[in-house]
């Protein structure tokens, strides 16, 4: 007599039946896709170095904030032997507000070895393309079935929430994998991982799912419930640091120059990038006038109070000892962009209209 079915297996079951999801899920959700999917320019296009940028860029970043420097990164570097061309300083001038540095020096070592072993040409399977720098599991299963058509499926964190619900239990990773690859439409696998990935991203959200909009909701064993137990948030750290936004004439030529500094090459965040002088103790003697301004900015799970002094607020500050004021290199600010400066860097001269 064979064995109860659990109630979890039957809801399993609902989607993926001994291996095999039903044609019909497949269709409705590609067919939702291909009538409400985003405007995005990297959809537009089967070019292999275009997808492969998108996905860099879309690590840990929102699609907001990709679009501009997605397309600022192709105007410089429209091909990957222009990117390979490039040194990595002009790389991560690119890159710059975008975050994660190590994606970009990662992009061109891969650059140079795509150029140096395929002659300019990315490998069209996943299995070459992971031997990579820089290319995981999901980027080369993303490239090749994009790109080339290859029926493999990918899972990043839109993927597995739409999994998990659909099928209604917790799963492992390996079993995440397993489970998308077993929903995979292998007729159309860009598009498919693709629509997976924009059900998660704009209707299978992680709080207050759409569910009244979802395509596949009958399909679904929990209706929006979250079942997998969330993650405990790292604890956000909480500092203050003080910047020097130090400006002068530039040797009579008209251009303003800002004094800035060059990180260590072998600092663990944002090594070799350009910032604003600054310190994580306040000065020695704090300035009668209160700062420029006060500025809140994140990075990995700090929280940062900036405090903005300028110019003259600086000089009264020019005592032995005070690292605010007493070094930097003089950069024009027609060369500045041309840096890799910070993203913290990147906001105050923006703010003070120098860029």
């Amino acid at each position: 007599m064979p064995a109860p079915v659990s109630i979890s297996e039957k809801r399993r079951m609902a989607v993926v039946a001994n291996g095999k999801t039903p044609a019909a899920f497949q269709r409705t959700l590609l067919r939702w896709y291909d009538a409400h999917r985003r405007d995005l320019p990297w959809r537009k296009t089967r070019d292999p170095y275009r997808i492969w940028l998108s996905e860099i860029m879309l690590q840990q970043t929102r699609v907001a904030a990709v679009l501009e420097h997605y397309r600022i990164f192709l105007e410089r570097f429209p091909s990957i032997k222009a990117l390979a061309s490039a040194s990595e300083a002009d790389v991560l001038a690119a890159w710059s507000g975008l975050g994660y540095y190590r994606r970009a020096r990662m992009m061109h070592q891969c650059a140079l070895q795509i150029v140096e072993q395929y002659k300019g040409s990315f490998p069209q399977n996943s299995e070459s393309l992971r031997a990579l720098p820089g290319i995981g599991r999901y980027t080369a299963a993303a490239i090749a079935s994009i790109a080339f058509g290859e029926p493999l499926a990918v899972v990043d964190g839109n993927v597995e929430r739409v999994l998990q619900r659909l099928i209604g239990d917790t799963l492992m990773t390996w079993q995440v994998w397993e489970h998308a690859q077993a929903c995979l439409d292998r007729s159309r696998p860009g598009d498919f991982n693709q629509a997976m990935m924009e059900l998660g991203a704009t209707v299978c959200v992680p709080r207050e799912p759409r569910c009244l909009a979802c395509p596949v909701r009958k399909w679904c064993a929990t209706r929006g419930v979250e079942v997998r137990r969330a993650r405990p948030a790292a604890p956000q750290q909480k500092k203050e640091v003080w910047c020097a936004l130090d400006w002068r004439e530039g040797n009579g030529s008209g251009n303003n120059e800002v004094r800035v500094v060059q990180r260590p090459r072998r600092a663990a965040l944002m090594a070799g990038m350009w910032e604003l002088p600054q310190s994580f103790a306040p000065p020695r003697r704090l300035p009668t006038a209160a700062p420029w301004r006060k500025f809140r900015h994140s990075i990995t799970v700090t929280s940062y109070t900036v405090h903005v002094l300028r110019n003259q607020q600086i000089r009264d500050l020019s005592v032995p000892g005070n690292r605010l004021a007493a070094k930097g290199k003089w950069i024009g600010l027609d060369r500045i962009q041309q840096l890799p400066i910070t993203g913290l860097t990147r906001k105050i001269l923006k703010a003070s209209g120098m860029i």
